[in-house]
């Protein structure tokens, strides 16, 4: 049992890493301008709707019915909404309008600024956030899958990996053009993967003893719920203002068709009686 751990502990963290590689990818270039950063945004809505609708949601709903899941996704929906009234927004400052005219409109143009990367910070956590939760599950098949066999176990970990480059690039892509920061940027897309490893441990100490199957299915349908509202709540306007509508929605259905495709093929890496 030790040995199966140590080796699920070690695949899971080969794709954990991998949300690191894609940090990289957004850390080694310069910071993209607004409108590749509001399609980038975009791409990353999609990803999140993507693991929301036709991951989380799906799947709570086909293992524990449709009404269940259904109630457990719109709980987390409602749950994060009322969160969400204690998170203070980024507001404008008010810009006086006194002697100077010419200073007023610089700390105008600076409040703006700072709103823009306060919203963005506020973006890559959630995503983060989001990633994390959607990660979990992925080192619980690591772990179920290396228990099958070691190739089961190293391919589910392959394509686990590629999938979660992109997910990296979506956490790190908002933390480093809010922040101006290449470690911060870094640092949170890594520990977003690190949400794998602790799906091993999990499952190899606690999991099924002291979770049911149909409470883990809904508390995953109430992650997608959460996801969903944060999306559409705070990514998809930032796509929006930065990108332009159209654009925006191009980005978010490119994203919705590639995390789709990265879903099928990790799929396609599991036996049949496996499912993520």
């Amino acid at each position: 049992m030790d040995s199966q751990l140590l080796v699920a502990l070690a695949l899971s963290l080969v794709g954990g890493l991998s949300n690191s590689v894609g940090a990289l990818f957004v850390i080694v270039n310069q910071a993209p301008n607004l409108k590749v950063l509001g399609l980038l945004q975009g791409f990353a809505a999609g990803l999140m709707l993507s693991i929301s609708f036709l991951d989380l949601a799906h799947n709570a709903m086909n293992s524990i019915g449709f009404l269940k899941g259904n109630l457990w996704f719109f709980a987390g929906v409602i749950f994060f909404a009322v969160i969400a009234k204690f998170i203070p927004e980024p507001t404008l400052a008010s810009v006086s309008d006194g002697k100077t005219k010419k200073k007023s409109g610089d700390e105008g143009g600076n409040d703006i600024v700072k709103k823009h990367r306060r919203q963005l910070l506020y973006s890559g956590v959630v995503t983060a956030i989001g990633i994390s939760l959607h990660n979990f599950p992925e080192g619980m098949a690591v772990f179920l899958g290396s228990m099958k066999g070691l190739r089961v176990g190293v391919n589910l970990a392959l394509a686990i990996a590629l999938h979660n480059i992109p997910e990296g690039v979506a956490v790190a892509l908002p933390i480093y053009f809010a922040t101006q920061s290449k470690w911060q940027a870094f640092k949170l897309a890594t520990l977003s993967g690190f949400a794998e490893p602790l799906g091993v441990i999990v499952v190899a100490y606690l999991f099924p003893s002291s979770l049911s199957p149909e409470i883990l299915e809904g508390l995953l349908g109430s992650v997608g719920g959460v996801m969903a509202f944060l999306t559409l709540h705070e990514m998809l306007p930032l796509a929006f203002d930065y990108a332009g509508q159209k654009q925006a929605v191009k980005a978010v259905f490119f994203g919705m068709a590639f995390m789709s495709a990265s879903l099928y093929f990790l799929e396609m890496s599991l036996p049949e009686e496996m499912s993520l």
